[in-house]
């Protein structure tokens, strides 16, 4: 779908360019002072995240008659945050607001989203792993699966919420207006809340505030929690080792071993220092 095409169906007199990104299906149109977000063959979870006020407004939607479909999005005046505004009590309230939303869960499931055990995502990643030979290839690996095995009892039984899976400050927009917003819900899933906790807490949260930023989530640390955010790290970073790996990109690989380095690492120090306070 090219910007010529669009302006077809949006009117000439609509000015649009690319938005960026990897798909390359977003683009800005802009006429006089209106500004709208436009993306083809959105998730239809967009209008229930719009309605939460967790993204932009859904202004329209339009199903063409080749079968695509265009949404049109409210465009804000904003900017991406900063890894040290994740620490931001907003950013806590707002994931507290995502895993505690039965509309978001109950439309996911609606789409035919249904809950992947930790255990079978860990066996398809370990299979994965074996099948290529990077086991036995990097102790870090081996190291990580066995503290996956020791732990994997603790994931078991646990709450299932949505999830967004790619909590990177690049995917959270400050308005101009001061609202705070998530977007590029792609790899959104029902799973354990401990997943997206633990992404904010490891790579942007220092440990000694741990505590406090949960309390504005509005929950109280536990061992189990914690338990659960290294095993959901560890499962990440092994996927993508794998991921990297395959497609020969070495420096990338090469960043996914020294994060198991330090998971590995700080999985059992900080767990047992914390508690031992």
């Amino acid at each position: 779908m090219g910007v010529n095409w669009l302006k077809q169906v949006l009117g000439k007199e609509w000015h649009i360019e690319k938005a960026g990104g990897l798909t390359g299906e977003a683009f800005i149109a802009e006429n006089n002072r209106n500004r709208l977000f436009l993306k083809r063959n959105s998730s239809p979870f967009l209008a229930v995240l719009s309605a939460e006020g967790i993204v932009p407004k859904l202004v329209w939607t339009k199903r063409l008659e080749n079968g695509d479909v265009i949404t049109a999005q409210e465009w804000l005046d904003g900017r991406e945050l900063m890894p040290i505004e994740m620490q931001h009590k907003q950013v806590a309230a707002l994931l507290n607001k995502i895993h505690n939303s039965s509309e978001l869960l109950h439309m996911l499931m609606r789409m035919g989203r249904r809950p992947i055990t930790p255990e079978d995502r860990y066996l398809q990643v370990k299979e994965e792993l074996r099948q290529r030979g990077i086991i036995d290839s990097y102790p870090e690996v081996q190291e990580a699966i066995a503290n996956l095995e020791h732990l994997l009892p603790v994931t078991r039984d646990q709450e299932q919420v949505v999830c967004h899976c790619d909590l990177n400050h690049n995917n959270l927009l400050l308005t101009n207006e001061g609202q705070l917003y998530l977007v590029d819900w792609e790899n959104a899933m029902i799973a354990d809340p401990a997943m997206d906790i633990g992404t904010i807490l490891k790579w942007y949260i220092p440990p000694e505030d741990w505590k406090k930023w949960l309390q504005e989530y509005g929950i109280s640390n536990d061992q189990l929690l914690f338990e659960r955010m290294y095993w959901y790290l560890l499962l990440d970073a092994l996927y993508f080792l794998n991921w990297h790996l395959q497609r020969e990109e070495v420096e990338k690989a090469r960043l996914r071993l020294d994060d198991l380095l330090l998971l590995n690492r700080d999985a059992a120090d900080t767990i047992r220092d914390w508690f031992a306070e």
